[in-house]
């Protein structure tokens, strides 16, 4: 577990790089990491998890600037989630998936609370990743290999299936009874329309990155862990949502659904199958 709670410190520094750098469309490569006021290049010792934070007192060693409480916080996430894995789960490959699955989940949650994108290296990227490898460690472990790849591949058409359709019809139903939105896809302002390729991907209000999302979450967890997944989130969003509206005052106004997602996504990696259908 100390392995693991260090290694995810420092995976959370580096998810602090990509939730920045990636919506801006940046290399997480280069330039190094640097200050964003006076750009001077962040030294080694300066960029230790956490400590250095609290050794610079939250603040750039060369001008000064404050740096954000959300830095840390990221890494201190991202640690606590790998440590607790690494207790679920022991040494085993399931560790090291689930950690890396926890990381994608975490920058996924903060640059859609951020920008209200989910961007496709994280969603699609992690879906291919899960149907390669998710398979061939339950093949490892005993699993007849096709069957695993057979379970992965429900889990993805479920999780961003039923999604898909949830935002379907809400968005159809909204429509017809008159419904306004902000904004509108594509060029021009004009609903689409059956037979048109937009009718099938037009969701004002939640984006396909959620649904991309969501298909990545069933290629790992499965048909049964998705459905546990929607069911959590949607109760997760529900709660995160209103507190949203009552704090700012912002009722009805669109807000990133990953954290939600990411939320119900980690607690039935801890709790067993139906947990919610059995506190409901």
């Amino acid at each position: 577990m100390p392995i693991a709670l260090i290694f995810g410190l420092l995976v959370g520094s580096f998810l602090n790089v990509v939730i920045h750098r990636v919506p801006l469309g940046q290399s997480i490569v280069f330039p190094p990491s640097h200050c964003p006021e006076c750009e001077a290049q962040i030294k080694p010792w300066d960029n230790i998890p956490i400590l250095s934070f609290l050794w610079l007192r939250g603040k750039c060693r060369g001008c000064g600037t404050s740096i954000s409480l959300r830095y840390p916080a990221v890494e201190l996430l991202t640690g606590l989630l790998f440590a607790a894995v690494a207790w679920r789960f022991g040494p085993t490959w399931w560790t090291t998936t689930y950690c890396l699955f926890a990381a994608a989940l975490v920058a996924a949650a903060m640059i859609d609370h951020d920008h209200q994108i989910i961007p496709d290296s994280i969603s699609l990227g992690g879906l291919v990743a899960s149907l390669l490898v998710v398979p061939a460690i339950q093949a490892h472990y005993g699993e007849v290999w096709l069957e695993a790849l057979v379970r992965a591949l429900i889990g993805a058409l479920v999780g961003g299936g039923v999604l898909w359709f949830v935002a379907f019809l809400h968005a159809r139903v909204s429509v017809a009874m008159g419904r306004e939105f902000e904004h509108w896809p594509g060029e021009g302002e004009d609903i689409p329309r059956p037979g048109e390729a937009d009718y099938w991907l037009w969701f004002p209000g939640l984006g396909l990155g959620d649904v991309k999302l969501l298909a990545m979450i069933g290629a790992v967890v499965g048909p049964a862990g998705v459905v546990d997944t929607i069911l959590a989130s949607s109760l997760v969003g529900l709660i995160l949502g209103g507190a949203q509206a009552i704090a700012r005052g912002a009722l009805g106004r669109p807000f990133g659904f990953a954290p939600a997602i990411a939320i119900g996504t980690v607690a039935i990696l801890f709790l067993p199958p139906f947990w919610l259908l059995r506190v409901l």
